[in-house]
């Protein structure tokens, strides 16, 4: 099978990219500005935003399946910079979708759990979307593109990834917090912002046995634990033996950023069921990259 993942050089993209060349698929990716190499993949220089270079690419290589990863994943960025969020997170998107239905190309979309605004206790993938800042937003009409494509697709909605990042990659949440507890610095954490942090090779298993299992749909891929920014950072220190001493909790209204973000947590039992792989909690996904430590470092 050809599979083409779009946006590869990026944190999610990249675990793709190498988790299916160990499977032995035919992969091409694509990358922006951090151009980079990866084993047996043929790697292709596009920005989503063009549309007859997106299409021509798609022609040009035929693949059966497209993961599409390209977003602009910053909730604040998204907000004050609604423009590029658009182009990047609807348009791009869109232009890549085109392309796929002419071929009939399976699309898997990354998307995320901001979709929603936090009034529920706990979302199954029936509930109704209604997203409170443009991260949310863009992301959502990036899912109803895919859905009402006619396409068979994947939706997959995950929350706060994390794991080790390669050196041209955004820092995720937990590299953040390890990196200023291995300087000795005050980590101030809020207390009022909750997640459910998924770690990124639970999450690429998960996706590529759904892939493999011909699943179509609406998923939630996000860990099973529910921590505020505060406790994360607390099981970061436990994990990996630094002084939590540092840690010093916030509120989020100290920070006064432009998006708003809401309180929410993602039923991801179907996505278990589904695909036979059990998401991971913090501790067993902290542990994993503490005993991959050597493999790759930020």
């Amino acid at each position: 099978m050809r599979i083409l993942v779009t946006g590869g050089s990026g944190f999610i993209g990249s675990r793709f990219v190498k988790y299916l060349v160990k499977q032995k698929y035919d992969v091409h990716f694509t990358y922006n500005k951090n151009k980079c190499s990866f084993e047996v993949a043929q790697s292709h220089q596009l920005d989503v935003t063009n549309r007859d270079a997106s299409k021509n690419l798609v022609y040009d290589l035929k693949p059966e399946l497209v993961i599409h990863t390209v977003a602009v994943p910053s909730m604040d960025l998204c907000e004050t910079n609604k423009n590029l969020a658009k182009a990047v997170n609807v348009g791009g998107t869109k232009n890549i979708v085109d392309a796929c239905q002419k071929l009939g190309s399976k699309v898997v979309f990354i998307s995320t759990s901001t979709v929603f605004d936090g009034a529920k206790p706990l979302y199954d993938e029936n509930d109704q979307p209604n997203p409170i800042n443009y991260h949310g937003l863009t992301h959502l009409e990036g899912e109803k593109i895919i859905i009402n494509s006619g396409l068979p697709f994947l939706v997959l909605r995950t929350d706060q990834p994390y794991g080790w990042v390669e050196s041209w990659q955004k820092k995720n949440s937990v590299i953040r917090i390890l990196e200023s507890l291995e300087r000795n610095e005050t980590v101030k954490e809020i207390l009022d912002w909750y997640n459910t942090p998924t770690y990124i090779d639970n999450l690429i298993e998960v996706a590529i046995n759904l892939i493999k299992k011909e699943k179509e749909g609406v998923y939630h891929t996000v860990g099973p634990d529910f921590v505020n920014r505060c406790e994360l950072a607390l099981k970061i220190a436990e994990i990996f033996n630094k002084d939590k001493n540092l840690i010093k909790p916030i509120n989020s209204k100290e920070l006064n950023l432009p998006a708003k973000r809401g309180v929410i947590r993602l039923n991801n039992k179907r996505a278990e069921s589904e695909s036979g792989i059990k998401l991971v909690g913090i501790i067993e996904g902290l542990k994993e990259m503490l005993k991959s430590d050597n493999e790759i470092r930020y």
